[in-house]
């Protein structure tokens, strides 16, 4: 299998989420991917399977598991795509469900992916598992933003969504990865959306990944999507919205993140951004 390195959500290899990319799998089990994602060692590494009616699969996984979606991935499996096919539009048969992506390319060379989520859907969080996502992060409850009430938020993989009341708070991110990824594991969930309301229109995020064996994700656009949901199901935003999402800041990565979000009730969220070839290691 030929595997590309691709950064999404930045327009430079310093900044972004890197994400392995292999566009033809084809015959690849799921050992060998288990086996090349680990010895990738990004967040998630995308394993394309062409179909003969010229959609693709997409398998995602990341060192240590399979994920049902992921979003940078998404982003970089398109972006790659077009390097080979050309610019247009994709459809993505994953494991969560059907997921179309457009690719373009801008004026400067920049070629950038926008997908159209699942149908994202938003649930309560338990009182037992926010007070474990709290303990395992070292919050307390006065450290939450209660204008954005914790919930579990899904557009493609489930994440709880908590809201610091701070950018102070949500910089100082010191957890107990094992306690933390020993609760994800059982609940299923993928990352935890860690989230600050800078704005109507700009959000900044941290998402710690444990079940992956990954500390934090530098850029999240399955959470992002999810995110968008969130919002729309709890009525935080003037629909149709657009909105952008800061993340990776805190790690040396800086990621953006741009969301829309229809009026629609249950309609899939857009999630788009840039994304760039890394150099081949050495």
């Amino acid at each position: 299998m030929e595997i590309l390195r691709y950064v999404a959500f930045a327009t430079r290899p310093s900044g972004g989420n890197p994400a392995g990319v292999v566009l033809d799998a084809t015959g690849a089990d799921t050992a060998e991917m288990v086996a090349v994602a680990a010895r990738v060692g990004y967040s998630e590494t995308a394993f394309v399977v062409p179909r003969p009616d010229g959609e693709l699969d997409v398998r995602y996984f990341s060192p240590k598991a399979e994920v049902p979606f992921c979003g940078h991935a998404t982003v970089a499996t398109a972006v790659a795509w077009a390097g080979l096919h050309g610019t247009g539009e994709l459809a993505l048969h994953t494991a969560a469900g059907l997921v179309r992506v457009t690719t373009r390319e801008d004026a400067d060379g920049v070629v950038r992916a926008e997908l159209v989520s699942v149908a994202p859907r938003v649930e309560p969080l338990a009182p037992e598992d926010l007070a474990g996502v709290l303990a395992a992060l070292r919050w307390s409850p006065a450290d939450l933003d209660p204008a954005l009430p914790p919930r579990l938020a899904y557009g493609g993989a489930w994440h709880p969504v908590v809201a610091a009341a701070s950018r102070e708070r949500l910089a100082d991110l010191d957890y107990d990865m094992a306690a933390l990824g020993d609760l994800m594991a059982r609940r299923g969930w993928t990352t935890v959306d860690l989230v600050w309301r800078e704005s109507a229109q700009v959000f900044h995020a941290r998402n710690p990944f444990p079940p992956g064996g990954v500390v934090e994700d530098p850029a999240t656009g399955a959470a992002a999507a999810a995110f968008g949901g969130y919002l729309r199901e709890l009525g935080l935003l003037d629909l149709p919205a657009a909105f952008t999402v800061h993340q990776g800041d805190d790690l040396g990565r800086p990621s953006v993140i741009t969301v829309k979000v229809p009026a629609e009730p249950g309609s899939g969220i857009a999630v788009s951004g840039a994304a760039v070839p890394l150099p081949d290691p050495a």
